[in-house]
């Protein structure tokens, strides 16, 4: 169907928290751990979170697992905040291959991760560093 938007992450972002899994059981303890960061760093001037988290830990399980299954171990996935945005970064080291949307059918069981996150997320892209590729996706914060 198409190519993910080559683009990184806006460069003023700083890094709040990382974690590395290893397998697909390392991704209970990533949800809860990043739930706790996102409430931790919270929204400007006090707002609510609302469902932010919810997206943040559903887009962060999707790209995870696609990074466990599809990529080259460790995933290393990365919270980072602007002013007005979080910024979640995934990385595996396959470098060889390019995330791509393909078409899938209300049937098949998979490849839905980066039509998700596009749907529910500001902005989506990727990048590749010389060991690693990443897809990031960006929330209201």
């Amino acid at each position: 169907m198409g190519q993910l938007r080559t683009s990184p992450p806006p460069p003023q972002a700083s890094e709040l928290e990382q974690w590395v899994l290893d397998s697909p059981e390392d991704l209970r303890g990533l949800r809860a751990s990043l739930r706790d960061a996102l409430n931790r760093h919270g929204l400007v001037q006090g707002e609510d979170l609302d469902e932010v988290p919810h997206l943040v830990v559903l887009v962060a399980t999707e790209l995870a697992s696609n990074a466990l299954r599809h990529g080259r171990p460790p995933t290393i996935i990365t919270l980072l905040a602007t002013d007005d945005r979080f910024l979640l970064d995934v990385a595996d080291h396959d470098v060889s291959t390019v995330p791509e949307l393909t078409d899938i059918s209300p049937t098949d069981s998979g490849g839905r991760g980066l039509f998700l996150a596009q749907s529910v997320s500001l902005d989506v892209g990727w990048y590749a560093t010389e060991t690693t590729k990443n897809i990031w996706a960006s929330f209201s914060r």
